[in-house]
């Protein structure tokens, strides 16, 4: 369902009402005598999906992918963190367990939004074009094939990509913060005069 900031027509129901009216099955202005109706609750669900769900996704994906990656204190792990560790030089210790300390993706979990994100982007920006590609193939060499269709270097290479773009919509979407409803309407004023 694509959300829109709200209907172009005065008395026209956007998508979130209709979706819960049709639903539901109820009416927004149900129920009746209420200071909190069905319209309302679109209203309030809307705003808290602009605000927190983009970088809540793109950090859940970020979680994902180092999911699909071995896991710190196993054997393999171990092995495998130390190569990156490797590889990737200093730049290396901005994602290496090591360096992460304990209950660090508990946090993220918990609502810090950008610290995996800031971490990721800098040991990607840190990285030269040859530690980029040597630890894409270290990625790629740990990837099940079986289960994502892709390993080696292309696999490591597109592990890389994904949790790049994804650090970097949280690190946009964090900018909201920031942001006031004076500096939101500027925006759509330069837009419309331009």
């Amino acid at each position: 369902m694509n959300r829109r900031i709200g209907s172009e027509q005065p008395d026209e129901h956007d998508e979130l009402e209709q979706h819960l009216t049709q639903k539901l099955n109820v009416p927004l202005a149900w129920p009746e005598d209420s200071g909190l109706t069905v319209s309302h609750v679109a209203k309030i669900a809307a705003a808290a999906t602009c605000d927190t769900a983009y970088s809540q996704a793109a950090n859940g994906h970020l979680i994902d992918l180092f999911a699909a990656l071995p896991l710190p204190g196993t054997t393999e792990g171990r092995n495998f963190w130390e190569r990156i560790r490797d590889t990737g030089g200093s730049a290396a210790w901005n994602v290496h367990p090591g360096n992460m300390g304990q209950g660090y993706f508990d946090r993220i979990h918990d609502g810090n939004e950008g610290g995996i994100a800031s971490r990721v982007l800098s040991f990607l920006e840190e990285l030269t074009p040859s530690q980029r590609t040597a630890v894409a193939e270290v990625i790629g060499s740990v990837l099940d094939n079986g289960t994502l269709g892709v390993s080696g270097r292309y696999g490591g290479e597109l592990w890389l990509r994904d949790a790049e773009m994804s650090a970097w919509r949280v690190a946009l979407a964090s900018r909201r913060e920031f942001e006031t409803a004076q500096d939101r309407e500027r925006f759509f004023e330069a837009w419309r005069r331009a």
